[in-house]
């Protein structure tokens, strides 16, 4: 089981997508988010494997959950500076996390 501090460790926040884009070279189909995490943490830039149920003009505006205090990982020549969490459905395509109504960006999830 997993204790509360080691819960807490997980830092969480909404964004808002505020740019998205084809990610031609990632070896599976990705898209290259830019997300918007309030003006704590900034913009961050991300990878995400969503393009079965996601085009990128879709995705503008929309807010996800994303940790963000995971260590940066290089794809290929694109660094992905946060996590954007989801869910797999039936067939294994992610589906986004995100918010039942609008929050501010940055706000923790708790």
């Amino acid at each position: 089981m997993l204790t509360w501090a080691e819960f807490e460790r997980v830092d969480v926040r909404v964004g808002t997508i505020v740019e998205a884009r084809e990610f031609p070279t990632a070896r599976r189909p990705a898209y290259q988010l830019l997300i918007d995490l309030g003006p704590e943490i900034g913009q961050k830039k991300s990878s995400a494997q969503i393009t079965h149920h996601y085009q990128p003009a879709e995705l503008l505006g929309r807010q996800v959950l994303c940790v963000v205090n995971f260590p940066p990982k290089q794809i290929g020549k694109f660094l992905s500076e946060v996590l954007v969490t989801g869910a797999a459905d039936a067939e294994g395509h992610i589906v986004l996390a995100t918010v039942a109504g609008p929050v501010p960006n940055g706000s923790r999830l708790i």
